[in-house]
């Protein structure tokens, strides 16, 4: 099959565009062409890759003809955050398209009520991302359901892998915390660490996406969220990264508000977001439908995240890791 993937040097696509070379399909891109894939494989160079900026297009209107005067059997959609934006992308590829198949976010769900969250137990999201996430989705299956375009929504959880930070014990992005760690030093933790985050590798994401283009009269009007099998609490993740430099995780429990005073406020932002909706997921639906199946752990996703940033020298830690 002829498949354009749009954003395809993020995250998933550095594992989605060899996948579906190896499989034999005919793949284009189109990416705005600031940057490469996070891992360098020999299956780029069997790509057509077109360098196009969709934000600007979708403003004035022409990036839908773009991806439809490909002629595409297949559009994976990984960077689509506004209804409006997915709208105008279905409409012009009613017809002509085979499958569309959209990256979401867990993020379409709240905080959690019932664990494992499901697709049909999931309560509704919040914030501006998360929104729009949910109202994609929901477009994309009544589209389906109405006999429109065959549509698939993909919905990943805090993806990790070689090339980027991982979300870190703490639920954000700070490097002080991996360096607190490794040096054995205290580590302020918002309330008792029992919250939980669910992350999930990039190369098992690229491989729903394969599966779901695999399995397309499964996957119609489907969606599906997309997680290791296991999850992190915050004192677990804390404890296991701890391991990775030979030293035992020392948790200092503090009250939200003194943890946010103690954090760059984006930091202590971001640590919120992840915190309070505390989410751990099935992957019972993926599985049964799409045959997902993930091959890495959230320790051995965290850790390969870790190990990689520590090689490119973008992560200075006072010992090596152990592991």
């Amino acid at each position: 099959m002829r498949i354009v993937v749009i954003g395809a040097t993020g995250h998933i696509g550095t594992f989605l565009i060899p996948r579906l070379v190896r499989a034999g399909h005919e793949v284009v891109t189109i990416s705005r062409g600031t940057r490469s894939a996070y891992v360098d494989a020999p299956e780029w160079q069997s790509v057509e890759q077109i360098t196009a900026d969709r934000e600007a297009e979708d403003r004035d209107g022409t990036f839908p003809d773009r991806v439809a005067a490909l002629r595409p059997d297949v559009v994976v959609d990984l960077i689509s955050f506004t209804l409006e934006s997915s709208t105008a992308l279905v409409e012009r590829l009613r017809g002509t398209v085979g499958h569309l198949v959209f990256c979401g976010s867990i993020w379409r769900a709240g905080e959690s009520r019932i664990l494992p969250m499901t697709e049909s137990n999931a309560t509704p999201p919040f914030g501006e991302y998360g929104v729009q996430k949910d109202r994609i989705a929901r477009m994309l299956a009544e589209e389906t359901a109405h006999g429109g375009l065959v549509t698939t929504s993909l919905h990943p959880g805090h993806i990790s892998g070689p090339g980027w930070a991982p979300i870190g014990p703490t639920g954000n992005l700070d490097p002080a915390v991996w360096q607190t760690l490794a040096a054995g030093a205290p580590l302020a933790v918002p309330g008792l660490g029992t919250e939980t985050m669910h992350h999930v590798h990039a190369d098992d994401v690229a491989q729903s996406f394969e599966r779901a283009i695999e399995h397309r009269d499964a996957a119609a009007g489907q969606d599906f969220f997309i997680t290791a099998a296991d999850a992190f609490t915050v004192r677990g993740y804390a404890e296991t990264a701890a391991a990775w430099f030979g030293q035992e995780a020392r948790l200092e429990h503090v009250s939200w508000d003194t943890f946010r005073s103690g954090l760059d406020p984006e930091h202590a932002e971001t640590s919120w977001a992840h915190l309070v909706r505390s989410q751990f997921f099935s992957m019972a639906k993926a599985t049964a439908l799409i045959g997902y199946a993930p091959a890495h752990s959230v320790a051995d996703t965290a850790l390969e995240a870790v190990r990689s940033l520590i090689e490119r020298g973008e992560l200075v830690v006072e010992r090596p890791l152990v592991v």
